[in-house]
Order: C-alpha cells, then structure tokens, then sequence
C-alpha cells in the first residue's frame, strides 16, 4: 500500500518539514502561537473547521470535519522540548534533515511526525473516496511537554463537543522487526518531593552525636517505601488497583521479549523483574522511584559536617483505579506511623491519573486489525504504557470527569528515536507506514457502527 501513497507520503513530509522549522518550545514560550495558527492552516486547507482557544501557555486547537455513523477524536500537540544541548546534535535541530533512511529534527518524531503523519491519511482518503467516510474531531494542544496545564478543564468544558467513539492517541512505535507496538493507556503519575529540616544551618559533625540527621531520616523514609522486588509497602497502596482483565493478560502474553535489550543497552545490573514477569509488571504495577538526592556536602574529599536539610525527588507511577489525591494521603499517614511526621511532603506537579483501555472493545480491535493490514505483520498490543500522559480525561467514565472513550495509541516512533534528546529521529519507512495505517484504520472506521452502548457523539450528545 505504501507505494499507492508515495505521493501523500513526500506531502506529508513536506508538512513536517515546515512544522519542525518552528521552534515551538512550550517550557521556554517559543513560536507557540505561530506554531498553532500553521496547524490550523494546514487543517483548513484539508477541510477541517477549526476553533482556537486561548490556554494557560499555548492555544489550543479543536478541528472537524467528514461525516459518518462513526466519530473519531484524535489527540496530538504541536509543542516540543527545548533542543538543549546544541552542540550533540549533528545537523540543525530546527530543520528536517535525512541521512541513511532517517528523518532528524526535534519533533520529527514528538510529535509533529505524528501529526504529519495523520494528516497526510486523511488526505489520502479523500482522495481515494470523494469525501471523509467517519466524522473526525481533532485535539491539538501546545502545553504536552509542560504538563498540559489546560487539557483537563478544557476537555470538561468541551465535553459535549468532543464525544466520540474512540480516540487516536499522540503516539505509538514500532519494532525494529517492523511490528507496530500499540498501547491501550498509561499510568498516572504523581511527582513529589519529601523535605526534612533539623537546624536553620548546616553545623559541625561532632553534634551528630546529639542531632539528628536529615538525611538519615530521608534515608529511614525512602526505606520504608518499597520491599527489595519494587513493590510498594505503604498500607493501602494496592487496595484500589484494578483487576487485570482476560484480554489484557491476554495481550501480555503474547508481547515479545523480556527485557533484555533494555538490560543489554543500559547495562542494567540489578534488574527486578526478568522473563514474563517484565511485561506484566511494566504493563500492570504501580512503582516509586527515587528520582534524586540532595542535602549535605557533595564536592570533592570529605568535609565534616551534619547537614540542616535535605530532600528527596519521588515519582509514583500508577494503574488504574488509582488516585494520585489517595496515595498521598496514604504516604502522609504512613510517615507519620513511622515516626517522620516532621518530613514535608510537597507536591511538585500536576498529578496525572491512570487510564486503560479494554482490549476486547471493538475500536481497540479495528486499531488492531489496521495495524496487521499496514505494516504485514501482528502487531504487538500493550495493555498499558509504563509511560504518563493525559489520557485520563478522555478515557474517564462520567462520574470521573471524562469522556469515557477507549484511547489506542499508534504511531511512527522507534527505538533509536531519541525522543526530548539530540538527534530526535524518525524512519522514513515508517512515516509512510503511518500514512498506510491511517488510511486502513479511517476506511475500516467508515465500514463500521459504533459500539453499542457507546456515547452519543455530534450534535446529539450537545443537547
């Protein structure tokens, strides 16, 4: 199929090479504006009406067009990360550069490849039918890399105007055997940090026999956290964690692999879980991380002191049904229990909640199915990221605040794709396997009906 698009292909590209040449660098507030009214450009040059809306960094973007008795949402973003540091790129960070089958440039990838990649389907189906045989909402948003401060109270706000049937999600990979890899949610994430303050300075070490430490007392904390295999001992921590499903174990089973590129690669000497425990535990347990250590002396040779501070950076990542609001508390109270109630526990951002799919619901089987007829070959369906992102407030059921939508992740990523570092890639290959899959899943879309019991989508679901 990718031959019978070599021409939506070399556009697509095209259109990628006029995005990444905008630094849209939301931490820093770089062409965000700029880079939001080219989108939109390039939508309404295919059809789409298109609304901007102003959001706590950057605007955001909300496009339909096509009619059909199936609705799409897709979710992607225009911003990208800073390009920092220059010098360990090999061609201009800012400027689509091929070398060997490989396209470079920040956000070639994350996630303007993405989205050149979709737009490019859509014009390759319209071509081919006449018109768009599904109704498509497009959420494009400039604040992903910063958090995406606006997303949840946006899609609240809009919820009657983006009910669909499923949702595209941002990104998605695939395998350097060419299988695509396709993922049905993400763990939340919840960032923090846990101080302790025993003197308003730093004071000589001979007082340690009559002070106590801050850093001993992190260090009794973080202890208390975790068993020796990762799993988390705070009391109430799995109490909310949701059953796996058949076809998610299902799914699991089948992934390939058991972790020993990552071992190999990085050179992992204390792994915690191998065999087919690795895909299970990526895929289905929540975990703490210790993220960083500060506090003390730290230079060169010793130096004698008894630190007044210290502090620790945690990250949790979880599975659904667990809430980040929750887990606090938990670790609050089991601080306590352990005696370090004095240990302040600061929240450092926006929490993000977990979200799945089920593997069984008829959208996630027509990704699938596209997936196989695009690229020859099954592809490889995680249940769950290990990743975060926002995909809460479009899969949340009514009474959580969402749209209550199945969300699939599939995309042009690979493994050497250096995503947020120098030299961010993507194959040429798999771009137009993009448009391939895009074009499959948007002609077997139209063929279809939505699931039953699935929200009404359109003007109906306004009224």
């Amino acid at each position: 199929m990718t031959d019978k698009l070599e021409h939506h292909v070399a556009r697509g590209l095209d259109d990628l090479r006029a995005l990444v040449a905008l630094p849209s660098v939301s931490a820093q507030g770089r062409m965000l504006p700029e880079t939001a009214d080219a989108v939109a450009g390039l939508l309404r040059a295919e059809g789409f009406g298109v609304q901007q809306f102003p959001g706590t960094v950057a605007p955001v973007l909300l496009a339909e067009a096509g009619e059909g008795p199936f609705t799409l949402l897709i979710y992607n973003h225009y911003d990208v990360q800073p390009e920092d540091p220059l010098e360990l790129w090999d061609t201009p960070p800012f400027e689509l550069t091929e070398r060997g089958g490989r396209l470079y440039g920040r956000g070639a990838s994350d996630d303007k490849g993405e989205l050149a990649s979709r737009l490019a389907a859509v014009r390759a189906v319209r071509e081919q039918l006449g018109h768009l045989p599904v109704k498509i909402k497009w959420l494009i948003e400039g604040e992903e890399e910063v958090g995406s401060p606006t997303l949840e109270r946006f899609v609240a706000e809009h919820a009657a105007e983006l009910q669909a049937d499923g949702c595209w999600w941002e990104f998605g990979g695939i395998s350097p055997e060419g299988r695509p890899i396709l993922s049905l949610g993400l763990k939340g994430v919840m960032c923090l940090e846990l101080r302790c303050r025993v003197a308003d300075s730093d004071l000589h070490s001979s007082l340690g026999a009559v002070i106590d430490n801050p850093l001993y007392c992190l260090a009794r904390a973080v202890a208390s956290l975790r068993d020796e295999q990762g799993n988390v001992t705070i009391p109430g921590f799995y109490d909310d964690v949701r059953a796996a499903s058949g076809a998610d174990r299902q799914a699991i089973a089948q992934i390939p692999g058991d972790g020993q590129a990552v071992r190999d690669t990085f050179g992992v000497r204390r792994p915690l879980a191998t065999g087919p425990a690795y895909n299970e535990r990526t895929n289905l347990h929540p975990v703490v991380n210790v993220n960083g250590w500060g506090g003390g002396y730290q230079g060169e040779g010793s130096k004698t002191v008894l630190p007044g501070a210290g502090f620790v950076k945690l990250d949790f990542r979880l599975v659904p049904d667990q809430d980040p609001a929750r887990v606090l508390s938990l670790l609050r109270e089991h601080l306590t229990a352990q005696g370090l109630s004095d240990i302040e526990v600061v929240e450092l951002e926006a929490h993000q909640k977990p979200a799945r799919a089920d593997a069984g619901h008829p959208f996630v089987q027509a990704c699938v199915a596209a997936a196989r007829a695009a690229h020859g070959q099954d592809p490889i369906v995680h249940p769950s990221s290990g990743a975060s992102g926002p995909m809460f407030p479009f899969t949340g059921g009514a009474g959580g605040g969402g749209l209550g939508i199945p969300c699939v992740a599939v995309g042009i990523g690979n493994h050497a794709g250096r995503v947020h570092a120098p030299n961010e890639n993507i194959v040429r290959e798999h771009f137009a396997r993009g448009v391939a899959f895009g074009v499959e899943l948007l002609t077997r879309l139209g063929e279809m009906s939505p699931p039953a019991g699935a929200p009404a989508s359109g003007a109906e679901a306004g009224r």
